[in-house]
């Protein structure tokens, strides 16, 4: 009974993970984002100095690099959100976690990596449902940025935009996230295929371990 309790604990522990990472994964995907760059780069020139006989204000400044960030946010929500948007990005790709490593090959050993790449595949396709909803979250944090906030990132480096992005994830978004991700897991069956693979393996280890 032990045995099965810790595996089905754990199997909520890498959903649990997943979808904590989504929030990650959104943030390369934004990074990425040809046009934000050009945008940022753009705002960035402005501040430092070089604007081509152009004033603007504090509040301009922040407006534009809002829109720059929340145009790049939804386009990659939209590119996240198609179909194989995570699993055929191997930058983006949700793959098993190292924990997780012994109960693949385990299992792919005893003929049921079909099961594996079906539970990965689901896993997946639930982080590309959820893309949208997420993209919502990282919108309401550009929303809430501060002038000190953009200047900031304006002002910091070529990753400072999504590190922004990356502090504001709080608790509070994470919990917002939440039930975005366990209605996704559900629609694609993430939590009955990886429910399959423990069990399988759980009843494997007890036979032969």
């Amino acid at each position: 009974m032990k045995q099965i309790i810790s595996v089905l604990i754990f199997s909520f522990s890498v959903f649990t993970v997943s979808a904590q990472g989504i929030l990650d994964k959104m943030n390369k995907a934004v990074s990425k984002d040809t046009n934000t760059k050009k945008a940022i780069n753009s705002i960035t020139k402005t501040v430092s100095g070089n604007t081509g006989g152009k004033t603007l204000s504090n509040d301009d400044i922040i407006s534009g690099l809002k829109e720059a960030l929340t145009i790049g946010t939804k386009n990659s929500a939209t590119k996240l959100g198609s179909v194989d948007g995570f699993f055929k990005d191997a930058a983006l790709k949700i793959l098993m976690p190292p924990e997780a490593q012994k109960v693949s090959s385990t299992l792919r050993t005893m003929g049921m990596g079909s099961l594996v790449d079906k539970a990965i595949l689901s896993m997946n396709r639930a982080a590309e449902d959820a893309a949208s909803g997420v993209g919502e979250i990282f919108v309401d944090a550009i929303k809430n940025m501060s002038i000190k906030d953009g200047m900031n990132i304006l002002k910091g480096g070529n990753t400072a935009a999504t590190d922004y992005l990356k502090s504001t994830t709080t608790q509070q978004l994470s919990e917002k996230m939440r039930p975005v991700i366990e209605t996704s897991l559900k629609k694609t069956e993430a939590t009955k295929y990886w429910n399959d693979v423990f069990t399988n393996y759980n009843r494997v280890s007890t036979k032969f371990g």
